[in-house]
């Protein structure tokens, strides 16, 4: 079997100890629990996959619900690769805008939030061809009602419908199939997710365990990756829908102080002059103390005590002032990466890519071997 560009992981057993998305939610909980104790001690075991699509700068709720998490699992010695999927740009739509530009910006916000490119990969979709031959394969492993099933694809391909008013592309049907090379492509054998993406995640798991047993039965090839499940909940924008680059409610990662009090003062909030932290009954006044809290290295409980009676208005002063020193350090590296012009992110790209494009040339050779698809 072809190894010379493989870089084979030590990875966790996936047997009777691994999660199962059918299970409770709680059960999922704990063993991503027991994930961080085994990262804790033995980071080397582990390569996280995890991305995004480049449909424009990072915001806010990217930071808090991936990009503080990638940086500290790279900063803990995890082996962290993350994908710029920029085919999955055009999965949902008829254009791809200036993605160059968009791809510049993304990977600036990367650099300035902590990711480094000598101890994280940060490849382009489009530049590992490997990657995407992989799918082929994958693409024989699962059933069309099995990726109808999937809640992701189905809400996506409404949301596509109802936004563009158009049918779900075939690019957008298979996106769980497309998510599987990816992880694979590189051998991930850890994910970072959100609970509704779990599903797609089972995926993953289901075409690793499938190839094992169709190709690889004395010898699986394939880890199935799990799931570690992030504890960030949901950041709203200033509108009180999910913070989102498409809804325009985001506040940007680059965004000036300025344009930072402006967020808040607009942000949803309601009118009991009493700050509690009450995520059910008050939403709003919850995701503004969440962020504040993050930022100010406190609780949201013990924020809303401290503002008390004060109302809605002092509690988004506070938050601003929050949040405005705490990205003062982000915001200066970014400026500085900026100035530096597109070689900083160039640079970046290059690295990644050709190390993205070893790990999935290996697999694929494995893979075509294992299928008795090598020829001459």
């Amino acid at each position: 079997m072809t190894t010379a560009t493989h870089e084979p992981v030590p990875v966790p057993p996936s047997g009777s100890d691994a999660p199962d998305v059918s299970a409770s939610l709680a059960t999922a909980r704990r063993r991503s629990a027991g994930l961080e104790a085994e990262i804790a001690r033995d980071p080397s075991r582990f390569r996280v996959l995890t991305g995004d699509r480049p449909t424009g700068a990072l915001h806010l709720g990217h930071l808090l619900a991936t990009l503080d998490n990638r940086v500290r699992l790279q900063d803990a010695g995890v082996d962290v690769v993350i994908v710029l999927a920029d085919y999955q740009v055009i999965a949902d739509r008829d254009e791809t805008g200036d993605l160059p530009a968009v791809v510049r910006e993304v990977v600036l916000d990367y650099l300035a939030a902590g990711i480094d490119p000598a101890r994280s990969t940060i490849f382009v979709h489009s530049a590992v061809p490997a990657l995407h031959q992989l799918m082929l394969p994958f693409l024989s492993l699962v059933t069309v009602a099995e990726l109808e099933r999937n809640p992701t694809v189905k809400a996506e391909a409404a949301d596509a419908v109802r936004r563009q008013r158009r049918g779900m592309s075939g690019l957008l049907f298979t996106y769980p199939v497309h998510q599987a090379a990816d992880i694979l492509a590189c051998h991930g054998n850890l994910v970072p997710v959100g609970q509704d993406q779990l599903p797609h995640l089972e995926v993953t798991r289901t075409v690793a365990r499938r190839f094992n047993q169709r190709y690889a039965a004395a010898q699986p090839y394939f880890a199935e990756p799990e799931a570690l499940l992030t504890g960030s909940p949901t950041v709203l924008g200033d509108d009180g829908a999910k913070m989102s680059k498409s809804r325009g409610n985001a506040l940007e990662l680059r965004a000036s102080e300025d344009a930072t009090a402006t967020f808040f003062r607009r942000a949803r909030s309601d009118a009991r002059r009493q700050i509690t932290y009450e995520p059910e009954a008050r939403p709003e006044i919850a995701n503004l103390l969440r962020i504040g809290a993050h930022f100010a290295g406190t609780t949201p409980e013990a924020l809303a005590e401290s503002v008390g009676d004060a109302g809605a208005g002092r509690l988004k002063e506070v938050v601003t002032e929050a949040v405005v020193e705490g990205l003062r350090p982000l915001r200066a590296r970014r400026r500085s990466l900026a100035a530096d012009g597109d070689a900083v992110v160039r640079d970046a790209l290059a690295r990644g890519n050709a190390r993205a494009n070893a790990l999935a040339d290996g697999v694929l050779a494995d893979v075509r071997e294992l299928m008795g698809m090598t020829y001459g």
